[in-house]
């Protein structure tokens, strides 16, 4: 998908050298993805056990 967004310019350029990524593309997929992850694991730690429902998992 193609957009067009205003970048914090000095963000950028840190991302860039952080992340060695000088292709734009894929530095924005690629924190957008470990966003995506982190995002997520938030909510499930969130979670936490919170589903009286769920059977029990025999455990060796």
């Amino acid at each position: 998908m193609k957009i067009t967004v205003g970048v914090d310019e000095k963000l950028l350029n840190r991302a860039k050298t952080l992340s060695r990524h000088e292709d734009v593309e894929l530095l924005i997929n690629h924190s957008l993805k470990s966003f995506v992850e982190r995002a997520s694991a938030r909510e499930l730690a969130g979670l936490g056990g919170s589903s009286p429902r769920v059977q029990k998992i025999p455990r060796k």
